[in-house]
């Protein structure tokens, strides 16, 4: 059974930081690019951040360029994201998600909600 649980969440203050995690098992977690996404309110979800397989290299959303960081532990089968300087627009329910590399399966989080509020 695939599962993929995220943890970290939280209420923060504007300009304040949070790092959500995102661990994973029942799949070969190394032939899976890893992905965060997030869902605001009245919104669709959007693609914050992504990471291949090895970790050598990722990509980010425009809007949190120099401000979050993803990164993966493919021995402890986790990948996280480090967000600074949040803003409210960063208010959301944040999801990861495996997609598995050549393949059509793909897995999603239950999500976990970051709120940036003062």
């Amino acid at each position: 059974q695939v599962q993929l649980v995220e943890s970290g969440g939280g209420l923060v203050q504007p300009g304040g930081s949070l790092r959500l995690s995102c661990a994973v098992s029942g799949l070969t977690f190394h032939y899976y690019v890893m992905k965060w996404y997030r869902q605001a309110p009245g919104k669709e979800r959007e693609l914050v951040a992504g990471v291949t397989t090895d970790g050598g290299r990722k990509n980010y959303a425009e809007s949190v360029k120099g401000r979050f960081t993803i990164s993966r532990d493919n021995r402890r089968r986790t990948v996280s994201l480090q967000m600074n300087s949040l803003n409210i627009e960063d208010t959301a329910v944040y999801y990861c998600k495996a997609e598995g590399l050549g393949s059509d399966s793909e897995y999603w989080g239950q999500g976990t909600q970051v709120t940036v509020s003062s």
